[in-house]
Formats: C-alpha cells, structure tokens, sequence
C-alpha cells in the first residue's frame, strides 16, 4: 500500500463529510476516528468506510444532523437514542455526557440504540483512558457470524473492548471482536481478490470455505467455539436487547440493506480510577505488572513480549512519521469522492511519493 498525509486525509473525508450535510465539527469526529483507525493499523474500521457513510447519508438511511435524545437517566445510567445520526458523532456525544457522570458516582453507563455502525471501539476506550477513567465498550452489528453449531448468521462480530491507562506512554488496549475474525478482513480479501485462511468462515451450506465471497454469503465464525459464541451472546443482551435496538437478524447490513436503517445498539461502562484508588498508585501498579509480563520467560524464538496496544502504539508512531498506509480502491473511492464534490485536497504527502 501506498502512504499518505494523514492532515490531507482527514481534511478530505471531513471535506466530503461536510458536502452531504454533516456539521463542520461532527465531520471533524467523523474523519478523527477513521483516520486514526488506519493510523493504528485498523483498516477494516478506516478511511475504506467513507463512501458507504457518504451513499447511506444521500440515501435518507443515516442523518447527519442528528441531536441525540435521552430518554431515560439517573446519575448514573442513561439510556439514549441516537436518532439514527452518524455512529462516531453520537458516541462520542454519549462518552462526553458519561464523563461528568462517572466523576461524580465513580461509574456511569449507557445503552445507545438507533445507531450506526461506529467504527473502532478502543477510538473512544483510548479517549477515556487519556482522562484518567476505564471505559468498557460493546456493541452489536449485522449478522455475520453463525452460533456454535449453526451454519447461518445471527450475531455480528461483537466487538468488545476496554482501555487502561499507564506510565508507558501507550494505554493498555484490549479491543477484539467475538469472531475469529472481524468481517472487515474478509471484505479485504474479497477486494483484494486473495483467500482467507481455513476456519475463517463457512459458505451458505454451511461447509468450510476459502474463498471470501462464499465467506460473506454464509457466515463468520465465532472465536474460540462456544466460548466466542457465549461472549457475542454476552455483547448482543448488553447492547442490543437492554438498549432497545434491533438484536440479531433485525440488525441493517451497513453495505447490503441500502433501503433501511441499521438499528444498531452499543453499551458503555465508565468507570474513574480516582473512585478506587489513587490514579498515580493505579499507574504504578499497572506498569508494575507489564514490567514483570515483559520479563517472562520467552518462548523459543519469541524477540519480545507485547503488551495489547503496544504493537498498534508502535504502528500509529511509525504511519505519523512516513505516512498513513491506505490501499489502492480506497483512495481511489476517496479521490472520486472528492471530485463529485468538488473538493480539491492533495492527499499524497510530497515524503511518501
């Protein structure tokens, strides 16, 4: 893949944001996570996205200039519905209503539904965790991924994800879908016209198969059997059923169902650390711990033990430094964009030519 300036980046998908109609600071959080997803080494959450959002906005299916309506609270506890608005815009709106919250009780949570598909969850994990809080995220999807012993899709990936903050520079990040693999992996593949490893997926029949397309035409599956099954279980009640959105097969496919709403439900957890304990002591601890996992015993020809977000930490540093890495349909979709809309933005940085 060719590298590109991620300023230029951001400022032509904030660009063609704003030209179907999204505020200038809501285009601004669009562009923020996507770019940062790709920075991160996230592609399936990335700038790749753009011009589905752009289809399902000038469809009427996704409006951007929504408000965001809270329909029930307590100090605690808000349930919100996200008025079918922009999936990155309303959940950082709701981590922003959380953060006071969760200030004031030590944990605040909600439950979003009407929503979109919003991108990478350790975008608004990493967020909390630079404010000295822990946030759990959660939420459903389209139906991708068969349950244990099923050969039809029924979940979503159902990602999970939570991060914590240290003295290392980096925060400890856990984001993982439920799935052996997100699905965004196999829409890759299929645009980059590759197989998938065996025991990604299965096709309509439900037998093992290779080839993406047959992949997507029958289901994802879950990681680890029935315990993969249990978790996307666990994340389908908190996100979809408890907030009232669509659960299951009622969720909208993002890229199929281009005549309806997606319905989608997410759960956040806030939690401050100051609330349990001294927040430097927490640090300490936690460091603590990574120093003495970084100190184990290796594996034979194992280099070095990672830390979750270490690796992501050190890919974010080193695309700041040479250029975000974007693939040849996505800019070209990116650049298309950009003409229909007559927005002149030169994405290539004169280092990465």
């Amino acid at each position: 893949m060719e590298r590109y300036d991620p300023s230029q980046v951001h400022k032509a998908v904030a660009e063609t944001a704003q030209a179907v109609g999204v505020p200038t600071a809501e285009a601004g959080v669009l562009a923020e996570s996507l770019v940062d997803a790709d920075l991160q080494g996230t592609s399936t959450h990335g700038v790749s996205r753009t011009a589905v959002y752009v289809r399902r906005i000038q469809k009427g299916l996704i409006d951007p200039r929504a408000e965001l309506r809270i329909e029930r609270q307590s100090p605690s506890v808000l349930v919100i519905d996200a008025a079918n608005g922009l999936g990155q815009v309303q959940a950082s709106r709701t981590l922003e209503l959380l953060l006071p919250r969760a200030r004031q009780t030590g944990c605040a949570s909600a439950t979003v539904r009407n929503s979109q598909h919003f991108g990478a969850l350790s975008y608004y994990c990493n967020k909390a965790a630079a404010q000295g809080m822990i946030l759990m995220a959660m939420t459903n999807c389209e139906p991708s991924m068969s349950p244990e012993g099923a050969s039809e899709a029924y979940f979503g990936t159902n990602p999970l994800a939570v991060s914590f903050p240290t003295g290392k520079g980096y925060p400890v990040k856990i984001d993982l879908s439920t799935s052996v693999v997100a699905r965004g992996n196999v829409i890759s593949a299929q645009r980059r016209g590759v197989s998938i490893p065996l025991g990604w997926g299965l096709d309509a029949e439900g037998n093992p198969t290779t080839d993406p397309e047959k992949a997507l035409m029958g289901t994802v599956l879950a990681m680890a059997g029935h315990k993969g099954y249990a978790l996307a279980l666990m994340v389908e009640v908190f996100s979809g059923i408890l907030s009232g959105a669509a659960f299951g097969a009622a969720v909208g496919s993002m890229h199929r169902n281009m005549d309806r709403s997606q319905d989608v439900g997410h759960f956040f957890c806030l939690m401050d650390i100051a609330a349990f304990m001294e927040p430097v002591e927490f640090i300490a601890r936690l460091d603590r711990a990574i120093d003495e996992i970084k100190a184990c015993r290796k594996r034979p020809g194992v280099q070095e033990i990672l830390i979750p977000g270490e690796r992501s930490h050190r890919v974010r540093l080193e695309n700041l430094r040479k250029g975000v890495p974007l693939d040849g349909e996505t800019v070209r979709e990116l650049e298309a964009l950009c003409t229909e809309f007559g927005i002149t933005v030169d994405i290539a940085a004169p280092a990465c030519r």
